[in-house]
């Protein structure tokens, strides 16, 4: 199926989603997860309409960024090594997992302009899964506002890969009532106004539950 095809029938889901949860659908922005597809499939994306891309890798993102340069705006998406933030830099718009002080210091450091990162929270307490326990994010976004360059745009998480729809809900509302708790905080480097929650399986039920970015990969751009 083309990716024009497939993203109608996303935009459809999500202004289903929206007008179950009283919400506007423009208030969704659609990352496109990029990393398993071809730089063909990625320039069909771009061609559709599609302007937000999300990388996992430093060298998948400079494969695309060599041919479709600053056209998407890019999104970081994976677990950040502190010695590739230098390969991806200035490339990308967000980050979204940062999850340490010293991944905070190296961007900050090799950074030229601001960047847009949601801190990465590690809800369902898996350990197979990196970021930080509820408990430790509001010290931990405190702590960011020696870094000039960093803006703490919102929170992201990754739910359990599972069916249960319960168990899902549980795990999006807690990222949202902590983004809640952050906000309220006024913090002039850490507005928190975002939530990025939701993959291909469960992004229904994260719009529901108030994501504003959902990482959509082979349900979108999927060969």
């Amino acid at each position: 199926m083309k990716v024009i095809e497939k993203l109608h029938l996303i935009q459809q889901e999500i202004a289903e989603a929206c007008a179950r949860s009283n919400r506007n659908p423009e208030d969704i922005t659609i990352v496109a997860v990029t990393k398993y597809v071809t730089i063909d499939r990625a320039v069909e994306a771009l061609e559709a309409g599609i302007q937000h891309f999300g990388e996992n890798r430093d060298d998948g993102l400079q494969k695309k960024w060599e041919v479709l340069k600053d056209k998407p705006t890019w999104h970081f998406i994976g677990t950040l090594q502190s010695r590739k933030v230098k390969n991806i830099i200035d490339k990308v718009t967000y980050i979204h997992s940062l999850d340490r002080l010293s991944l905070a210091k190296e961007i900050n450091k090799r950074a030229e302009q601001s960047v847009k990162c949601f801190v990465q929270v590690n809800v369902s307490g898996e350990e197979s899964k990196h970021g930080l326990d509820p408990g430790q994010v509001k010290e931990f976004i405190e702590q960011l506002a020696q870094f000039d360059k960093i803006i703490v745009a919102g929170l992201m998480t990754m739910a359990p890969l599972t069916d249960d729809e319960d168990m899902l809900r549980t795990c999006f509302r807690k990222l949202k009532h902590l983004q809640t708790e952050i906000k309220q905080l006024d913090l002039p480097h850490a507005p928190c106004e975002d939530l990025s929650m939701g993959m291909s399986n469960d992004f229904k039920i994260a719009i529901e539950e108030g994501a504003t970015f959902v990482r959509i990969g082979s349900a979108l751009v999927g060969e």
